[in-house]
């Protein structure tokens, strides 16, 4: 088993000098492509598993309101994320799979940008947002659905480089 060092202080970037929440100040930083790729699920009874692929939910069509909302959560990112700096996003894909087995609907986001800095958490937000609206749209078939899983796959661009998840 490997163990991890401690994280201190100086490597929290979301840190000022006192120890107090900051924005990091991006202005030197140069524009660059960005990329984000999240994922994430829910897991659902049979009946409500059946009903969302069948497209048989009283609310309608729960995985096209659950797409935009997803894109509307990663724009809205800033306003929802504290120390999250507003970005001018180029492309936000929310895309969906189900997963009969499991019975589960995966969701993925992926956003893109030209900017001083990554869209991790809008590419995460998204997800997020998504996957919570196919809980509202269906939970009158499954009350106990579990939203799961949400990570973040890849990231490109900015000085630190690309990162795929292990």
């Amino acid at each position: 088993m490997t163990t991890r060092r401690p994280t201190t202080r100086a490597q929290l970037t979301h840190l000022d000098r006192r120890g107090e929440a900051a924005m990091v100040d991006v202005s030197a930083k140069a524009a660059t492509t960005r990329r984000a790729l999240a994922e994430g699920r829910i897991v659902m009874s049979a009946a409500a598993f059946k009903a969302v692929r069948g497209a048989q939910v009283a609310k309608g069509d729960v995985l096209g309101v659950a797409r935009v909302a997803g894109v509307m959560a990663a724009k809205r990112t800033a306003d929802l994320v504290p120390l999250c700096h507003p970005l001018a996003l180029s492309d936000v894909q929310v895309r969906f799979a189900f997963e009969p087995k499991a019975r589960a609907v995966r969701c993925e986001a992926e956003v893109r940008t030209a900017g001083p800095t990554g869209v991790e958490m809008e590419a995460l937000t998204a997800v997020s947002v998504a996957l919570l609206t196919v809980y509202d749209m269906a939970k009158s078939a499954d009350k106990a659905m579990r939203i799961e899983g949400i990570r973040l796959l890849e990231k490109d661009g900015g000085k630190s480089g690309p990162w795929r998840a292990p």
